[in-house]
């Protein structure tokens, strides 16, 4: 019977392994949504969820009328981090040392090939942070934005796509830390300032001062989820926990 983590993740994180072990091999039958439910004690709602998140990443594949199976070898792997490891404080400055080493690129290519319009829509970006903390929100999905039109300035998609990616791994700790940041009005300013630091450096059109402004932004991050008082790393914890679902089997 599975742990209670959150069933669907936990299952497919099983299959998966017996895969990468070759218990599974390619082209293998999966067995049946009910003989899966039985073995593992889950609900074959948690079954579908699990098989789809590995449909998604390339590892199954469907046949019409004759079941589920392991992947051919030959098809490529979409990028996937491992939930069971992202749920820590720990984990959130891994993530954000991996942005460091994306983001600095980002804004150095940025400033490199960033037109008068994407320069003025960084700029509008950055001011929408600022109107939706004046306005009492907590200029979360507008600093992503920020992050993301910057990106958008390299004019490679693949550094907007990635850093999509890596959004969803940090939308709930980046909520605690903005609680955090308003709390400590040096905190605010600093991040503030880091922000337009890097605008100034791409529409100076100087790579170097953009990528030193990111790469020290990012560095700064992660020492202020590091340093943060013990109510808010307790806090940044909680909201770090998998939510359950009501509409999943709770195991004991």
């Amino acid at each position: 019977m599975l742990a209670p983590h959150r069933l669907s993740d936990r299952l497919a994180e099983l299959l998966q392994a017996r895969i990468e072990r070759g218990e599974l091999r390619p082209l293998d039958r999966l067995p049946t949504e009910q003989e899966l439910a039985e073995r593992h004690g889950v609900s074959r709602t948690v079954v579908r969820e699990a098989v789809s998140r590995l449909k998604s990443t390339g590892l199954l594949v469907s046949r019409q009328g004759s079941g589920v199976f392991v992947a051919p070898q030959s098809r490529a792997k979409a990028l996937t981090f491992d939930p069971a490891v992202l749920h820590s404080l720990k984990a959130v400055v891994q993530i954000v040392e991996v942005r460091r080493a994306l983001e600095g690129e980002v804004a150095a290519l940025a400033a490199q090939r960033a037109d008068d319009a994407e320069v003025q829509r960084i700029w509008s970006a950055l001011a929408a942070i600022d109107a939706a903390v004046e306005a009492g929100g907590d200029g979360v999905e507008e600093d992503l934005h920020f992050h993301r039109t910057v990106a958008a300035a390299t004019h490679n998609p693949q550094f907007t796509r990635l850093l999509g990616f890596l959004e969803q791994y940090q939308r709930d700790a980046m909520t605690v830390t903005r609680a955090n940041e308003a709390m400590h009005a040096d905190f605010m300013e600093q991040v503030r300032g880091e922000h337009r630091e890097i605008a100034h450096a791409i529409a100076a059109h100087d790579p170097e001062r953009a990528r030193q402004a990111a790469t020290t932004h990012m560095l700064r991050a992660a020492r202020r989820i590091e340093e943060a008082d013990a109510s808010v790393r307790a806090a940044l914890s909680e909201a770090l926990v998998p939510r359950g679902d009501p509409r999943k089997e709770s195991l004991a």
